[in-house]
């Protein structure tokens, strides 16, 4: 029976303090698999390289060098956590029956693979990691993450709750994805799109091993509103139902002052006629910049630019070394 070929994609992006960790525990993890043949010799660990400033890409060339379970992929510059998960999968998905991903920090629980992969063995194509337990996260954190699933909820956003950028995806369902070309990824909103045999497996979140969180507040508003503008145009709706509010409420207002008029009871409005064309205003400048907002994704789409540039590769030579030494076996048996 032919073995799974697994290959666990990690992003990386200033990762030195939690790597050396990361790295001992994926591997202990992936070798006790290939040593009771759940996944073949050829299943690797790629970490891609996102663009470091610190010592990130050296550390991954000195795993490589240390160990052959450990391969990379570096970026020529900073294109971000979605662009080098899609990389990964991308180069991958090539050579492997499925591609698991899980962030450098391992606040997702790492023993959830084994099981990922067992459940892929059994059939599921999409495997997601979802938490059940926020309890190592703040307050702050877990309120505003529930705020933001309940929002796409409303705004008709396909999202699973919980459920982060930790899952396997089996090649078929890669080569899919593959076929999504946007430039503003939401990963979290197209994986469930994609149907196929899909299973859901809880874990704890864990605290951050070491450094600093690479989504602080302001980065998280960033992607929930790339989140939102990617895949709704609840927004622009908004704005259209703020605007038939608004011409409402003027109507009333106009009525108010014929009548007033009439009894001669005029009043000098200097107070609200101020406060009405601020307010106004203020719509009109909600309205421009969300509208413009849409304006600038269409933009970015139609320059069909790369969503990135990968500087070098040491990953799909392994791979193919291992085919042809593969195929040589063949050749030599037969």
């Amino acid at each position: 029976m032919k073995l799974t070929t697994l290959t666990i994609v990690v992003p990386c992006y200033n990762e030195a303090e939690v790597l050396p960790t990361s790295a001992a525990t994926l591997c202990q993890i992936l070798q006790n698999m290939i040593d009771i043949k759940q996944v073949s010799q050829k299943s690797k660990i790629l970490f891609v390289n996102d663009g470091s400033r610190d010592k990130t890409w050296s550390l991954i060339q000195q795993l490589e060098r240390d160990n052959a379970l450990f391969t990379g992929l570096k970026f020529s510059r900073n294109f971000g956590h979605q662009n080098a998960l899609m990389a990964g999968m991308k180069v991958a998905g090539k050579y492997s029956d499925c591609v698991i991903t899980i962030d450098a920090d391992l606040q997702d629980d790492e023993n959830l693979i084994p099981k990922m992969v067992a459940s892929y063995q059994e059939g599921n194509e999409v495997v997601l990691g979802v938490r059940n337990d926020r309890s190592s996260e703040s307050h702050f954190k877990r309120w505003t993450a529930e705020a933001f699933y309940g929002l796409m909820g409303k705004m008709g956003v396909q999202l699973v709750p919980d459920h982060a950028d930790f899952r396997l995806l089996g090649q078929r369902a890669i080569d899919v994805l593959m076929e999504y070309q946007e430039t503003n990824l939401f990963l979290r909103g197209i994986v469930p799109q994609l149907g196929f045999n899909t299973e859901k497996l809880y874990y704890q979140r864990k605290p951050r091993l070491a450094g600093e969180t690479k989504y602080p507040l302001k980065k998280m508003l960033s992607f929930a509103f790339d989140g939102i503008t990617s895949f709704s145009i609840a927004p622009v709706k908004a704005i259209m139902s703020l605007g038939i509010l608004v011409i409402g409420i003027s109507l009333i207002m106009v009525i108010y002052a014929i009548v007033r008029f009439f009894t001669g009871n005029v009043i000098s409005g200097w107070t609200s006629l101020m406060t009405s064309l601020w307010f106004l205003g203020g719509i009109q400048l909600v309205g421009i910049s969300v509208i413009g907002e849409y304006i600038g994704k269409i933009y970015a789409e139609v320059k069909h630019r790369p969503r990135y540039i990968i500087e070098q590769d040491d990953y799909t030579p392994t791979q193919q070394a291992a085919q042809t030494a593969q195929l040589n076996e063949m050749v030599g048996a037969s």
